[in-house]
């Protein structure tokens, strides 16, 4: 089954320290790109998250948000920062002498100026929060995977539904094949006979000429690796693994295959059915973007 490359999934578990909140969501990228936005104190797992990701995801551009709130009791101190307060101090004292005032101080009215007291929470270990963040990453990527699969489905009905509009097309391909190269015969013998007339020229010679430049008219061989083609797509497509690649470098056969057809077919009705072709192989190439 196919992936889409887009998807948004979102996960959350909780215990009496840790609560976890995460969400991915992913659009079309050639490469496996991930840009975390979480708090800095997270960043230590993000190898271990990035691992995790790697299992199920393979291309597309991730965007993780992670919401962590840390439940445990911290132990708080509280600093004071005596040089300022000395520095306060001795102000107050220089503004009561120069205006003549004996404004008493109070401990509690120097603690309130800016930066006196500073309060230190103690750095907690985080160790201990891996599991459960872990847990909030593989739920959100459960979800995340199921709706790429989703939307893959429906991307799979599609493509499949356009190999067998290509394959139609190349059917009357098939069909003009034997009638183009006909044609291409008679006005080349009547060519040539015109302007060999005069010329003591044997009958044979004329026609194993006449069959060697037939032959460059003759689209067979491309429409055959054509179908080929069709039948690789439809078991890529079918096989359970990141295949966005593997089309991508078979729409680029499936195209230089018509591009040889259009350069020998001859043919108003002919080239008609090759720009269907072409057509609907670049449809089957942008949808080949969206799928991982």
């Amino acid at each position: 089954m196919i992936k889409s490359m887009t998807g948004f999934g979102a996960g959350d578990a909780e215990t009496a320290d840790f609560k976890v909140h995460i969400e991915v969501k992913a659009v079309n990228q050639r490469f496996l790109e991930t840009n975390y936005h979480m708090p800095y104190s997270m960043n230590m797992f993000e190898n271990q998250l990035t691992k995790k990701i790697k299992e199920y995801a393979s291309r597309g551009k991730l965007d993780i948000n992670i919401r962590f709130q840390d439940l445990r009791d911290k132990a708080v101190t509280v600093k004071v920062d005596k040089g300022l307060v000395a520095a306060y101090g001795q102000a107050l004292q220089e503004i009561s002498s120069q205006l003549e005032l004996s404004a008493p101080v109070t401990a509690a009215q120097i603690a309130s100026y800016p930066d006196v007291l500073k309060l230190n929470e103690e750095n907690a270990d985080l160790e201990a929060a891996q599991p459960v963040l872990m847990q909030a990453m593989e739920q959100a990527l459960e979800s995340f995977v199921a709706m790429r699969e989703a939307e893959g489905q429906n991307i799979q009905r599609d493509l499949l539904a356009r190999i067998g509009t290509l394959e139609n097309f190349v059917g009357e391909l098939e069909k003009l094949a034997p009638e183009i190269v006909a044609a291409y015969r008679q006005r080349l013998e009547n060519l040539l006979r015109e302007y060999l007339a005069k010329e003591d020229i044997e009958e044979s010679r004329i026609i194993q000429e006449v069959a060697l430049f037939t032959d460059k008219v003759n689209y067979t061989e491309e429409t055959v690796r054509l179908r080929s083609h069709f039948d690789q797509f439809r078991q890529i497509i079918t096989a359970g693994e990141p295949v966005g690649r593997k089309l991508d470098f078979l729409i680029q056969e499936m195209n230089r295959e018509i591009n040889t057809v259009a350069s020998k077919a001859n043919s108003a009705g002919a080239a008609q059915f090759v720009v269907d072709v072409k057509s609907e192989i670049e449809k089957i190439r942008e949808q080949i973007q969206n799928i991982e």
